[in-house]
């Protein structure tokens, strides 16, 4: 296994700075997702730690070893792609035996080695066939085994499941969790797929434009966002974020917008000068029928599980609202609803970005 540690990471291509004083540890064994939008810098950090791309400052160690000057494959790493990258014209057997070869690893270790790690990968199946006949999650899990059987001491995984249909991402996110859990080797993974992020990571690292948003838990990263980006990057439907003015009465102090109020302390309110952004995830919205004046429902969208109710904001994307079960005949295209939010499900953002409360 292998601690990472990098401190003051930056990369930059002329004008453009990609990376910016990157700051990470990530400990034995760990599972962590970088992730965020497109042109975040998350893949060059990645490259920067398999040495295919010469940092423009800072340190990489590995166990305590500066490694900026190594060569990739001075570096006892195990690379997954998002192509697949396997020889066409060689069998899925001697796909994954090429790194073993390369090594000089003798014949019948090279086939102990190989069986064994398709069975783990359950592609066994799959060794005596060529690459063009296997489907897409074949040959990503072909791909993984050739990663797999050459024993890395970390694995770095760059957006390898980007390819797949719906159905295989899923069975091939399990599969990366049993594997890890499995083996107890650290795994470097990025992805723009908040969802992948979610349930695969120990922790996720969320990155923009260069620079770390936060680093957490899956489950502090969801529920403690520390800044409107974060808010609205993470879930699915994204977080519904509402402008809002503090008013205060005799009785109660509230964040007044369009379409809710929401109680809150006189203490927060009275350092609420100027408009801020209440956010709320869609499955914390609570709709009733409204008789009077209300907000006007766009769309409803039943899912099996879930109802969807779409809402008229006034903004340019909808409020959304998640119900649970099939709510078709309560909610229709049209209706006036009132909404409720409960305080303790609400978060309040300076406009600017930083969570306030």
């Amino acid at each position: 296994m292998a601690k990472i540690e990098i401190e003051g990471l930056r990369k930059v291509y002329g004008p453009v700075e990609a990376v910016k004083q990157l700051d990470l540890v990530i400990e034995d064994g760990e599972f962590i997702v970088l992730v965020g939008p497109s042109g975040c810098g998350k893949t060059t950090t990645l490259r920067m730690l398999a040495g295919f791309e010469d940092p423009s400052a800072g340190t990489i160690r590995f166990n305590g070893r500066i490694v900026n000057e190594l060569e990739p494959g001075a570096r006892n790493l195990g690379m997954v792609f998002q192509s697949h990258a396997l020889f066409p014209h060689k069998t899925v057997y001697q796909n994954i035996e090429f790194g073993l070869r390369m090594k000089k690893v003798t014949r019948d270790r090279r086939r102990d080695a190989i069986r064994a790690v398709a069975e783990m990968v359950r592609i066994s199946h799959l060794l005596g066939k060529m690459p063009g006949q296997c489907s897409g999650g074949e040959s990503q899990r072909v791909a993984l085994a050739r990663t797999l059987v050459t024993e890395p001491d970390t694995f770095l995984l760059d957006e390898p499941l980007s390819s797949l249909d719906a159905k295989l991402r899923r069975e091939l996110r399990a599969e990366c969790d049993r594997i890890h859990a499995e083996l107890q080797k650290t795994f470097v993974y990025v992805t723009h797929d908040q969802e992948e992020a979610m349930t695969l990571a120990d922790r996720i690292v969320v990155m923009r434009d260069g620079e770390i948003q936060q680093i957490g838990s899956p489950t502090d990263i969801y529920l403690r966002p520390n800044s409107l980006f974060v808010a609205d990057f993470f879930g699915s439907p994204s977080m519904n974020l509402v402008r809002a003015k503090p008013k205060t009465s005799r009785a109660r102090a509230v964040l007044s917008s369009s379409l809710f109020d929401v109680a809150v302390s006189a203490e927060l309110a009275a350092t609420l000068t100027d408009e801020v952004v209440v956010g709320v995830r869609p499955e914390k919205v609570q709709l009733a029928a409204s008789r009077g004046k209300g907000a006007r429902i766009q769309l409803v969208e039943p899912l099996g599980r879930d109802t969807l109710v779409y809402l008229e904001s006034g903004d340019e994307r909808p409020f959304i609202a998640i119900l649970p079960g099939m709510q078709i005949d309560r909610f229709r295209q049209g209706q006036n609803v009132s909404i409720r939010v409960d305080p303790a499900d609400s978060f309040v953002f300076d406009t600017s970005g930083p969570r306030i409360n």
